[in-house]
C-alpha cells in the first residue's frame, strides 16, 4: 500500500472509531442544523486528499469555484495546530493569540442549511456537535469530555499526516486542487506554504488527569488501525 492510500485508510478508521464514539453521545444537532457551518472550518491536508478524492469531477468544479469566489472574504487563519499547542502547553509557553467569529458568514459550501459534502465532511464539522440547539442558546454546549475526545481525535489526525500541512477549509482545500501540490503530498515532499501550517507528530496527548480511565476504551481502539494489505 502506499502512503497515501496508508493516510486515507488510517483517516477511515479515525472516523470509524469516532462515529462509534458519537453514537452513544446524546445531541440536539439534526439536519437543516446548520449554526455551526461557518467559514471557520479547518482541516489537515490529508482530509482535504481524501475529500477532493472523494468527490465526482463535476461535483468538484463547482464546489472549488464555490470557493475561488469567496476566497477574499475573512475566515478563521489558525496559528498553530492542534499537536503544536499540546507542545507548547506541556512547555509551559505562551500560547498565541487567534481570532474566530461565526459572523464572518457560512461555509462556502453550505446550501439550504444542508452540506453537499457531508459524508465527507472533516474532522472539524464532525466534532462540532452541541447537547442543546444552539440556535437556542447561541453557543455549542459541549461537556470537558467530548472536548477532550475531540482533541484526541483531532492529535492523531494530524499525526497520520505529519508531512502535511493545516489551515483553513478554504485554504487548505484551494492549495489541494492544485495538481503539483496534490503530487508533491502524494510523494510526500509537500512544503507548507504562507497561511498554512506544517503538520507534526503527536509527543504527548492533552488528556486531563480525570478523563485518562474513561477515554482509554477509544484510545485503544484508535490505535488498533492496522492498514489493509
Amino acid at each position: 500500500m502506499n502512503p497515501p492510500d496508508m493516510k486515507l485508510a488510517a483517516l477511515a478508521h479515525i472516523y470509524k472509531v469516532y462515529d462509534e464514539f458519537s453514537a452513544g453521545t446524546a445531541v440536539a444537532c439534526k439536519r437543516h442544523c446548520a449554526r455551526c457551518c461557518t467559514r471557520n472550518v479547518t482541516l489537515t491536508t490529508l482530509e482535504a486528499y481524501a475529500l477532493l478524492q472523494g468527490m465526482a469531477d463535476s461535483d468538484r468544479a463547482t464546489l472549488l469555484e464555490r470557493l475561488r469566489a469567496e476566497a477574499d472574504k475573512k475566515r478563521f487563519q489558525p496559528r498553530i495546530t492542534t499537536n503544536a499547542l499540546a507542545d507548547r502547553c506541556v512547555r509551559g509557553e505562551e500560547i498565541p493569540e487567534e481570532e474566530s467569529d461565526p459572523a464572518w458568514g457560512s461555509c462556502p459550501f453550505l446550501t439550504d442549511d444542508e452540506c453537499p459534502i457531508y459524508t465527507l465532511r472533516p474532522f472539524g464539522c464532525r466534532c462540532m456537535v452541541s447537547a442543546r440547539d444552539c440556535r437556542e442558546t447561541g453557543y455549542a454546549d459541549m461537556a470537558p469530555f467530548t472536548v477532550t475526545v475531540s482533541n484526541l481525535f483531532l492529535q492523531h489526525i494530524e499525526h497520520f499526516d505529519a508531512d502535511g500541512c493545516s489551515g483553513n477549509l478554504t485554504d487548505v482545500l484551494l492549495f489541494m486542487a492544485d495538481g503539483e501540490n496534490c503530487r508533491k503530498y502524494r510523494e510526500g515532499k509537500l512544503k507548507a506554504p504562507e497561511g498554512l501550517l506544517p503538520n507534526r507528530q503527536a509527543s504527548v496527548l492533552m488528556i486531563p488527569p480525570e478523563h485518562r480511565e474513561r477515554i482509554r476504551p477509544i484510545l485503544e481502539a484508535i490505535r488498533r488501525f492496522s492498514p489493509p494489505a
